[in-house]
């Protein structure tokens, strides 16, 4: 009788055991797996991959776990800066004779003229005269022998001076400019006066063009 119980006892542990574990070639381990994670004698819990590990044949081998770590990057931009533009350097020059009294000399779609001291050029004076614009670049004050001025990229003109703060060619001497009218009172076209008569067909009056005042 006592032989019976044993054996029925027996039975029942060792089906106890074999429902703990998972069978040969079953699962056994994986991500959100909760069924058994050791196998049965003689085989071991091998990972397949994160989602999977199965019982197969060899010794114990504890089931995988996989943890998966997210990482966040934050980008961020600085503020930008815009950089002032340097003002252009050099000296104003205008005339002081009315009725065109402090007008200025400047550059009005490449061409030189005389207009209001708001949009007037910087030049610098040394044998040529250089217009000077606030990127950098220049342009160089040239006269025709039929005394028109135009704006070049090279000085075909130097023999430009100073005497005092008069502007004057130095050979032949000449200090006399012709401010001629356009179709707008805000600007004049301007000349080298050469012998005594006006650009044909043009309404001018005699200037001289000078520094701001020097004393």
């Amino acid at each position: 009788m006592l032989s019976t119980v044993y054996a029925i006892v027996a039975l029942l542990i060792g089906s106890v055991a074999a429902q703990s574990q998972a069978p040969a070639y079953g699962q056994c381990g994986g991500q959100g797996w909760s069924g058994p994670t050791t196998c049965v004698s003689g085989y071991s819990c091998t990972a397949t991959n994160q989602w999977y590990s199965q019982c197969t044949p060899g010794g114990t081998t504890p089931p995988v776990s996989t943890t998966t770590t997210t990482t966040t990057t934050t980008s961020s931009t600085g503020p930008t800066t815009t950089l002032p533009v340097a003002a252009p350097t050099g000296s104003q020059i205008r005339t002081v004779t009315s009725p065109v009294y402090r007008f200025y000399l400047q550059d009005r779609g490449g061409v030189p003229v005389l207009g209001p001291e708001s949009s007037s050029a910087r030049f610098t004076i040394s044998g040529s005269i250089s217009l000077n614009y606030s990127n950098g670049t220049k342009s160089y004050l040239n006269v025709d022998s039929a005394g028109a001025l135009s704006l070049g990229s090279t000085a075909t003109t130097t023999g430009w001076g100073l005497e005092g703060d008069t502007i004057i060619i130095k050979n032949p001497r000449q200090l006399n400019f012709l401010a001629c009218t356009t179709s707008s009172s805000t600007y004049y076209d301007v000349f080298l006066q050469i012998g005594n008569s006006n650009p044909p067909g043009r309404s001018c009056t005699m200037v001289t063009m000078h520094l701001p005042c020097l004393c």
